[in-house]
């Protein structure tokens, strides 16, 4: 896999300067405005940790020495309690802090006072491609490359998760777990090509039906799935799982059966599964031909 800096977007990263230099500050704002970044700045360690908390920051840039808290700490703070921030260490005083004590610190990078336009514009580049390449790779470790629905695995990670979330929100949290109907018959049939586009098409009907970067859709088995509802309750759980079941009606090659569950503040996450696989059982026992 390959991802190429010239397919970055400067305009979606926000880069916060941390320096007690105003001067400088604005001088490195304007640099990095007119290659396409937002910025923001900080005077100090203090101020860039307050900041860090209210904003996403791809990139912090910071002076070593400074009033308050130095950037030494700060990138100690940062490397221990935001992990997905890269760090540039500036410092003119390269006989006070080398290379490899920053780096030793938790800093991604460390660049050298004066420095060209362009020799920090490769470094940023080269984290920022580094960073995405990281994202696409977890991506790919928590993907059913089959259906792109995440992987039973990434499940139960977002399971517990949830769970956790929902007791500390008190916010509704829903389970469907879905199951095709005969596939094994159906795959034998028609042979397992014909099976993984049924599975594909499985994948693209239960994305089609959740909530973008709110729902999660899972392969939970071989021809198993589950979904995860945020701030859903058992009501919003059924019109989703009648929508999917329809249009595998639709599709006219195969039927699923579904079954629901809602989180209680009793419940385990295990409690919660069972729960819904449970309801799962009784409506394909409800589907199962009467000898």
């Amino acid at each position: 896999m390959t991802i190429k800096s010239e397919d970055l977007d400067y305009t979606k990263e926000l880069i916060l300067i941390v320096d007690d230099d105003p001067k400088l500050s604005e001088t490195l704002r304007a640099i990095l405005s007119a290659l396409g970044f937002s910025t923001e700045t900080a005077i100090n360690g203090e101020d860039a940790l307050n900041q860090l908390k209210k904003k996403e920051f791809s990139i912090v840039l910071t002076d070593m020495m400074m009033s308050g808290m130095g950037g030494m700490t700060l990138i100690e703070h940062i490397d221990n309690k935001f992990v997905d921030v890269s760090v540039i260490a500036m410092t003119g005083y390269s006989n006070e802090y080398n290379y490899v004590d920053v780096i030793n610190m938790g800093a991604s990078d460390f660049i050298k006072k004066p420095f060209r336009t362009e020799e920090l514009e490769a470094k940023i580049r080269r984290l920022l491609t580094e960073r995405n390449l990281r994202r696409a790779l977890n991506k790919l470790s928590i993907t059913d490359s089959l259906t792109n629905l995440y992987n039973q695995r990434h499940f139960y990670t977002r399971i517990h998760e949830e769970v956790k979330r929902a007791v500390r929100q008190k916010n509704p949290l829903s389970l469907i777990l879905l199951d095709l109907d005969r596939f094994k018959d159906y795959n034998d049939t028609y042979g397992h090509l014909i099976g993984d586009e049924i599975l594909r098409n499985a994948g693209e009907i239960i994305n089609r039906c959740i909530r973008d970067n709110v729902d999660s859709g899972f392969r939970y088995g071989g021809d198993e799935f589950a979904i995860i509802l945020i701030d859903a309750d058992i009501n919003i759980a059924k019109e989703i799982g009648h929508r999917i079941e329809k249009l595998f009606n639709k599709s006219g090659k195969i039927t699923v059966s579904v079954g629901y569950a809602l989180f209680s503040d009793d419940m385990t996450v295990e409690n919660l599964v069972n729960k819904a696989d449970k309801d799962l059982y009784n409506a394909k026992a409800v589907k199962k031909p009467k000898h």
